[in-house]
C-alpha cells in the first residue's frame, strides 16, 4: 500500500501515474492527514472489477444451493459442452 499527500498527484502525477503501473497497487492520497482517494491503474481496476463481477456470481451461486436450487451434474455439464462444440463444429 502506498499512501501519498494529495499535493502529490497535482505537483507530480506522472510519478503517481508511474508508482501505479509499477506496482499494480493502489495509492492512497492524503487531504489534511486523512484519506481522501485511491488512484490506481486502469489495468489493476479492470482486473478487480472482474474479480469483484466473478465473487458475485459465485455469492448468488452459493446461496442458491444453500437455499435448495438443483445443480448439474459432471454427466450434464459434459453433454452441453459436447452438444456446443459439436454445433460450433457444424456452421464451418
Amino acid at each position: 500500500m502506498h499512501i501519498k499527500a494529495s499535493a502529490v498527484i497535482r505537483n507530480n502525477y506522472n510519478e503517481i501515474s508511474r508508482l501505479c503501473k509499477e506496482s499494480g497497487d493502489p495509492v492512497y492520497l492524503t487531504k489534511n492527514g486523512e484519506g481522501d482517494l485511491v488512484v490506481m491503474d486502469i489495468v489493476a481496476f479492470e482486473r478487480r472489477a472482474k474479480e469483484l463481477k466473478l465473487a458475485e456470481q459465485l455469492w448468488g451461486i452459493r446461496t442458491a444451493r444453500l437455499a435448495g436450487a438443483k445443480g448439474h451434474t459432471i454427466a450434464e455439464v459434459r453433454d452441453v459442452l459436447q452438444k456446443t462444440i459439436d454445433d460450433a463444429g457444424a456452421c464451418k
